[in-house]
């Protein structure tokens, strides 16, 4: 038989060996659990042996031993069985999905390939050996499993170099290191990111302790410098800003990507003693294009979902313009059924709730008179915005509801009429109307800021909902102005992301979109969850209680004197 048609033989009968599930499907008969409840990225054996005992660990990494030694002994240790049974171990058939498991970092096929290969004498075994010691001084060294891997993967090829190994064997063993450098990309990322766990340290993994609780949100770059905040990703950044990246080319891109984990909030100790941990994705698009191409945005939504569940997530909240997609959540919940989805809006509208009146009395403290002031609520064609009029109609003396849909607008200045029949209430389509108002509410969900300088006047209170933020930062230099973020929240204990991401709050203060996620993983009540362009008034009740006993605090306007607009 022609070398080419054995080596292409061999080669398939290794990747099909290396597809087979038997590590994953061990576990799964042994524990009753689906193994991507046992590592946020990857099986694991450390996992493993945290939730099924040294026992099921061993056994499962074995199994994956005895798939490399198998593809080598079946062939009389061809190098192409070897490159088959790797790729096939990393890069499965696909399975049915009762059948499909996730796969580890290889290291056990690899381990045994090294054992197939010693057996048969060829290479020298004390040169199949460098690897392995490479791997684990690295690993005492960092405590980096995918460090570790990666410089064992990187000694393969020069190891049988060293030792005059066949070109077929040195050929095979360099696709091995490209095709497991390839799969540790991402932990190597992460590590550079500060967001790989340790070995030792316990990753972000449902069930591994009852103390500890997981949720996922997914955010997204606002601007394309929001880009280059992970470390692993500022090199890319340079060399956007010398101009060797067209915007344009990179806009294109992006269209194309997946989400990603990008950190990991810690640190929130909730009242009763749990520990709440947040993954924090990111979904590569800008707000522009997540509003141009809402088919797109969908698609990287219910994506994001997919991976917070596979991380062991227990619900997925969907921050900033996420939040609008798929009809606000609900075609991505009907996507990815098996995880709670919220847009945040019930929280959101309850710490609006919470913080307006403080706000107005405020106000009045400080020498205003409420009942001759004139009010601005910008946005007011939304749902935010419109419960913000409700509120303070009957505390002014004139309301003035500014948007773009003058039909609506009249509608609900009618519906205010009725119940507030002191108040003078005007509908404007033109931001000049703020300039005014002694008090200015904004709820839009513009990518850029909507008001600026000239749209306001000296000494005016701004409470500012939307987000991003519809304040342009230049707004503060107007003498006497006072700008108020809204829907920002402290949750319980020292948080911290233990990363470089900005969530643009100071420290410790999350959205209340975010918030809700939190809360409602927490008290894991999943039929509260905010999906759809309707917010229960019974859910913003829920959550402004269910928060205040977790022990989140709505923040105040007197925490932001300095803080810059999101």
């Amino acid at each position: 038989m022609e070398p080419v048609v054995v080596a292409v033989l061999t080669a398939l009968l290794g990747y099909a060996i290396g597809s087979l599930p038997l590590g994953g499907l061990l576990v799964k008969r042994v524990t009753g659990r689906h193994p991507r409840d046992f590592d946020s990225h990857l099986l694991g054996v450390e996992n493993v042996f945290r939730l099924a005992g040294a026992p099921v660990a061993v056994a499962s990494f074995g199994l994956d031993v005895l798939k490399g030694l198998a593809a080598l002994s079946l062939t009389a240790a061809s190098p192409w069985a070897a490159l088959g049974v790797y790729l096939g171990h990393l890069h499965p058939v696909p399975w049915p999905r009762p059948l499909r498991a996730h796969r580890g970092r290889g290291n056990g096929v690899l381990l045994g390939i090294l054992a197939g290969w010693a057996a048969f004498g060829a290479p020298p075994w004390w040169a199949l050996a460098v690897p392995v010691w490479g791997y684990a001084a690295v690993l005492v060294a960092t405590r980096y499993v995918a460090v570790a891997t990666a410089t064992g993967l990187v000694l393969l090829p020069l190891a049988l170099a060293a030792v005059g190994a066949g070109l077929a064997s040195v050929a095979a063993a360099v696709a091995i290191t490209a095709a497991g450098l390839w799969r540790q990309k991402s932990g190597i990322a992460r590590v550079r990111d500060r967001t790989e766990a340790r070995l030792g340290d316990p990753p972000p993994v449902r069930g591994l302790s009852p103390d500890i609780v997981l949720a996922a949100f997914m955010v997204h770059p606002m601007t394309v410098d929001d880009l280059w905040q992970p470390p692993s990703q500022r090199w890319l950044g340079e060399v956007a800003r010398r101009g060797w990246l067209p915007e344009a080319l990179l806009r294109r891109v992006l269209l194309l990507m997946r989400p990603q984990i990008q950190g990991e909030i810690k640190g929130i100790e909730l009242a009763d003693g749990r520990q709440l941990r947040v993954l924090l994705l990111s979904g590569p698009m800008l707000p522009d294009q997540i509003r141009a191409y809402p088919e797109i945005a969908v698609r990287m939504a219910i994506q994001g979902a997919q991976l917070a569940r596979d991380c062991g997530a227990e619900a997925f909240g969907l921050g900033a313009f996420w939040s609008t997609v798929g009809e606000k959540g609900l075609k991505v919940q009907e996507a990815v059924p098996d995880i709670a989805i919220t847009n945040g809006g019930a929280y959101t509208a309850a710490t609006v709730r919470a913080a307006i009146p403080g706000l107005l009395a405020r106000f009045a403290a400080s020498g205003g008179t409420l009942a001759n002031a004139c009010a601005a609520v910008v946005g007011a064609n939304g749902v935010v915005a419109f419960g913000v009029a409700r509120m303070i109609a009957g505390d002014v003396g004139r309301l003035v509801l500014i948007g773009r849909d003058m039909e609506r607008l009249e509608r609900s200045a009618a519906t205010l009429r009725k119940k507030f029949t002191t108040t003078e209430i005007v509908c404007s389509l033109d931001i000049n109307d703020c300039a005014s108002a002694d008090l200015v509410f904004t709820a839009t969900s513009d990518p850029k800021p909507v008001l600026f300088p000239e749209h306001v006047k000296p000494g005016a209170w701004i409470f500012d909902i939307g987000r991003p933020a519809d304040v342009d930062e230049s707004v503060r230099d107007v003498p006497g102005v006072r700008v108020i973020p809204g829907g920002v929240v402290r949750p319980p204990g020292s948080m911290h992301t233990g990363t470089d991401i900005d969530l643009h709050l100071g420290d410790a203060r999350v959205f209340a979109c975010m918030a809700e996620t939190m809360i409602m993983t927490a008290a894991r009540s999943f039929d509260r969850a905010s999906l759809g362009p309707q917010t229960r008034s019974a859910d913003i009740e829920y959550y402004l209680h269910e928060g205040e006993r977790l022990g989140f605090t709505i923040v105040t306007d007197d925490e932001f004197a300095a803080l810059p607009l999101a």
